[in-house]
């Protein structure tokens, strides 16, 4: 069983366009609202895989409220709990050829006493799981090294750990010791004040992160990819996309497919971003069902260090 932590849930309505025209009425094309935050999409992948899997979500005011009902009705194993704030709500504006621009709100506060009852609801169904993973962006007023802390305890009481987070929280969490960390480019870049621009610097700004204390780094690249640096072997990955529709889920869909195949080597790496690549194709933040993943598609094999970055702008 994998537990998921999102301290910073919300609700991800996203609305298809035909295009970005600021200032104008831009009349969409399709609109949908999903329940969001990193770790609530790491369940929801899995859900959608059949893999077991529990969200632990602090929820509070109407929007929270949707978002239990949204989980609820998607059949989610949950552990909810109550805070004093409202959780917040993401706007996502999709585009033809898949950029995705997002409005995201930045939350509500949590309490000491609201984080202790969640890190205690954690410790408490963490016993019968593989992994805890820990994900998303910290609410307003959170300490940066709330998930430090969090991979301290976790560790203690012999549970792997998976963080997938950014800004000062990342290179915190990394100095902790879990398990696995999971950045994007640019999450990469920030934590270890890399310059990146090939995939020699993805594999330079992941050592670093190894050398802090993470002991898996699995780096996502966008359209090239992602980079996976595990007991001393280095790989790259990369799965074409036939019709992007929006990125929103998919490096958490990546996460997903890699705990879901043993977070180890070379096939974890293939699921991975079978996973991730199928939720590009998914309108909003829908995760992808085994019928939606094409393993047959993606490339693995040892990561040219030469090799530029596409641009992501």
């Amino acid at each position: 069983m994998i537990l998921t932590l999102t301290l910073n849930p919300s609700l991800d309505r996203t609305i298809e366009i035909a295009a970005l025209d600021r200032g104008a009425v831009i009349r969409a094309a399709t609109a949908r609202l999903d329940p969001g935050g990193k770790g609530v999409n790491v369940s929801r992948a899995l859900l959608a895989n059949r893999i077991r899997s529990c969200a632990v979500v602090p929820y509070g005011g109407h929007e929270g409220r949707h978002l239990v009902d949204l989980l609820s009705q998607e059949g989610i194993d949950m552990i909810a709990v109550p805070i004093a704030g409202a959780t917040r709500s993401n706007v996502t504006l999709a585009e033809p050829d898949g950029t995705s621009t997002k409005v995201n709100e930045p939350g509500t506060p949590l309490s000491a006493v609201e984080l202790e009852t969640v890190a205690e609801a954690v410790l408490g169904a963490a016993h019968t799981a593989d992994w805890v993973v820990a994900s998303g962006s910290l609410p307003p007023g959170v300490p940066f090294d709330v998930y430090a802390g969090l991979c301290r305890r976790f560790a203690e009481a012999g549970i792997n750990v998976a963080v997938d987070t950014s800004g000062p929280a990342l290179p915190a969490a990394a100095a902790a010791g879990p398990a696995l960390v999971k950045p994007n480019r640019e999450e990469l870049a920030e934590a270890t004040g890399t310059t990146i621009g090939c995939l020699g610097d993805v594999i330079e700004a992941a050592e670093k992160l190894r050398a802090m204390g993470a002991g898996t780094v699995l780096a996502s690249v966008g359209p090239d990819g992602a980079v996976l640096l595990q007991d001393g072997r280095i790989w790259h990955g990369e799965c074409p996309v036939a019709e992007p529709r929006s990125t929103v889920g998919a490096g958490d869909a990546m996460l997903a497919g890699f705990l879901a195949a043993g977070a180890r080597g070379e096939r974890a790496l293939v699921e991975a971003l079978a996973w991730g690549t199928a939720a590009v194709g998914m309108p909003g933040s829908r995760m992808p069902a085994p019928g939606d993943i094409r393993r047959d598609l993606v490339r693995v094999g040892p990561p040219d260090p030469r090799r530029p970055l596409r641009s992501t702008d």
